[in-house]
């Protein structure tokens, strides 16, 4: 059995799918409150918010003879104990652990806003348990934190209009994350995951174009009152997954995700192996 947190988010949601497909059962952990646990046959739902310390414990419970863990931090990460998350974990007999992480806690390894983060990676390799880090780049389904202010003002805000990024589509996150959970040759690496081709926002931005309007101006800055831009991508908009996840992908893939071909999946993840941390 395989404990998947994050459960109903860009990631999870998939990954969760594709692993019940391959056969083995899991337990779906989210806190449920902006949408429905995933459920089905080989599905345990289980409402945990891990930020939650007096929540924590209780996990035991969900872990109890699963084999791996598959870790997605809450918002920043900072206020997540994740040491004794690990410990229950370790204490019900988990033997790996996957952490979904940011390819900022290396490229950047002084930044403030990642630092929560970076902790918790430390965390994970001092655990004791088997472990894999994925240092994912910017997920393409971001995107959708723009549509409020396309819809509201057609405008596309963006700190840095010109600088292109490699954004991954989450489906292919789920993938790797797949692999790591169920096969044993990544024990012990870090992997960051970029997508195969780079997007400037002044360029991606032409995917909100609605066949009755033009498409939305770029402004090169954020809006008033918002976050650093450094700061996580959830920090820039609002708390909670419906800044940084506002709808589940369609895990049959085809249109309307950010990233993708209009009848076929983008090409699949630029994976760069750092070894151990």
């Amino acid at each position: 059995m395989i404990v998947i947190t994050g459960a109903t988010g860009n990631v999870g949601r998939p990954l969760t799918a594709s692993l019940v497909s391959a056969g083995h059962e899991v337990t779906a952990v989210a806190r449920g409150t902006s949408a429905s646990l995933p459920g089905g046959p080989g599905i345990v739902p289980v409402a945990a918010d891990l930020t939650d310390s007096a929540a924590v414990p209780s996990l035991a419970a969900a872990m109890a003879g699963a084999e791996a863990l598959f870790l997605l931090v809450p918002g920043s990460g900072a206020d997540m104990d994740a040491a004794a998350l690990l410990e229950t974990a370790a204490t019900a007999r988990v033997r790996r652990v996957v952490l979904l992480s940011s390819q900022t806690v290396g490229s950047r390894p002084g930044a403030a806003a990642y630092a929560p983060l970076a902790a918790i990676e430390a965390a994970v390799t001092r655990s004791g348990l088997e472990w894999t880090i994925l240092r994912a780049g910017g997920l393409a389904t971001n995107a959708f934190a723009w549509a409020p202010s396309v819809r509201a003002r057609q405008t596309v805000f963006a700190p840095y209009g010109d600088v292109a990024l490699p954004a991954i589509d989450p489906l292919d996150i789920a993938e790797v994350a797949a692999e790591a959970l169920t096969r044993d040759g990544h024990l012990g690496q870090t992997y960051v995951l970029a997508g195969q081709e780079t997007t400037t926002a002044a360029a991606a931005h032409a995917d909100h174009r609605d066949g009755n309007r033009p498409a939305p101006r770029l402004h090169r800055g954020l809006p008033r009152g918002s976050a650093r831009p450094d700061a996580p991508a959830h920090a820039r908009t609002r708390r909670g997954r419906d800044a940084r996840h506002p709808r589940p992908p369609d895990p049959r893939g085809g249109t309307g995700q950010p990233g993708r071909g209009k009848s076929s999946r983008a090409p699949g993840p630029l994976i760069r192996r750092l070894g151990p941390a």
